[in-house]
C-alpha cells in the first residue's frame, strides 16, 4: 500500500542556497509515516497510551534534485516489511505532477515498551498488516 500526501515547502525549510535543507527530508518522511499509520486507523497517541513507542533505529536518504521554497511536494510512503517487533518503510518525494524523484529514503522502526523492544499487540499488528497489501 502506498499513502501519498502533499506538503508545501515553507521558507524556513530552506537553507541559504534557497533549497530545502537535507534534514527536512527526514521530517517529511516522518510526516508521511504518521499519515500512513493514520490511514490504517492507528494514531501514535493511541499506541503511546498503550505504552507502545515506535522509534526509528535506522534511516537512509538519497537526494537527486533539490526542492525549493513554495514547491508543492508529494510524499509517498510505502510499507515494505512488518514483523511483531519492527516495521520498514520506503519514501519517495516528488514535486506535485512530476515523475522525477527529488529524494528517496527508508526507515526501520521498532516497537518498544518501557524502553525495550516488544512484540506489537494484536490490535495494532492486524491493522498494520493491511498496509502491506
Amino acid at each position: 500500500m502506498t499513502v501519498t500526501i502533499t506538503e508545501r515547502v515553507k521558507f524556513f525549510d530552506t537553507d541559504t542556497m534557497g533549497v530545502v535543507h537535507h534534514s527536512n527530508y527526514i521530517r517529511m518522511f516522518e510526516t508521511g509515516r504518521v499519515e500512513f499509520l493514520r490511514t490504517l486507523g492507528i494514531s501514535l497517541n493511541e499506541m503511546m497510551s498503550d505504552g507502545i513507542l515506535f522509534p526509528i533505529v535506522e534511516v537512509n536518504a538519497k537526494f537527486h534534485s533539490p526542492a525549493q521554497f513554495d514547491d508543492v511536494l508529494e510524499i509517498s510512503t510505502i510499507a515494505e516489511a512488518l514483523t511483531r517487533a519492527k516495521m520498514q518503510f520506503r519514501y519517495e518525494i516528488r514535486r506535485r505532477g512530476e515523475e522525477k524523484i527529488l529524494a528517496e529514503g527508508s526507515s526501520t522502526n521498532v516497537f518498544t515498551h518501557d524502553g525495550k523492544i516488544c512484540r506489537l499487540p494484536e490490535k495494532f499488528f492486524e491493522r498494520l498488516l493491511k498496509g502491506l497489501q
